[in-house]
């Protein structure tokens, strides 16, 4: 009995010292660290499998703010323009980046991994910068800005 717990512990210990030591190499170690503990998955990753963790993540606040880009249709139609260019944005990181990075990263081809992850970033950049002044979804775009570049050095790592 004690063996195996003794054994559950180096396991645990083992697991989040590869999620610790792949985070520390990436520009926000805190994020990295929250990101893949938050899964389930995270626990039993490669450096592959963290990147691809990381993709799901940027596909989810893609999905997220598209939801809210919809809503602000309704309460905000003054900024019609900019949610047009921002509902395109996301559904770029939707529709390619993100399926360009899952196979990429999955067949072994990371450059392209790469690729898909930097431009999720670069879109939600280019949203923000259709407001003329307060953009009702900065939170949103500094928080994909910053996953993607958590991500991409993750898959930089695979290179």
């Amino acid at each position: 009995m004690k063996k195996m717990m003794v054994m559950m512990v180096m396991m645990v210990v083992s697991e989040a010292s590869i999620i610790e030591k792949t985070c520390k190499e990436t520009p926000d170690f805190n994020l990295c660290v929250s990101l893949l503990h938050s899964d389930p998955r995270g626990s039993s990753a490669d450096t592959s499998g963290l990147a691809l963790i990381l993709v799901d993540k940027i596909k989810g606040l893609a999905t997220k703010t598209l939801n809210e880009i919809n809503n602000l249709y309704k309460k905000r139609p003054e900024l019609k323009y900019a949610l047009d260019e921002c509902s395109k944005r996301y559904k770029t990181i939707l529709k390619a980046d993100v399926p360009e990075a899952i196979e990429a990263i999955s067949k072994g081809v990371p450059k392209f991994g790469e690729d898909g992850v930097i431009d999720a970033g670069v879109e939600a950049s280019v949203c923000e910068e259709r407001f003329e002044g307060k953009s009702p979804l900065t939170s949103l775009t500094n928080s994909m800005q910053k996953i993607s570049n958590v991500t991409k050095a993750i898959v930089r790592m695979l290179l």
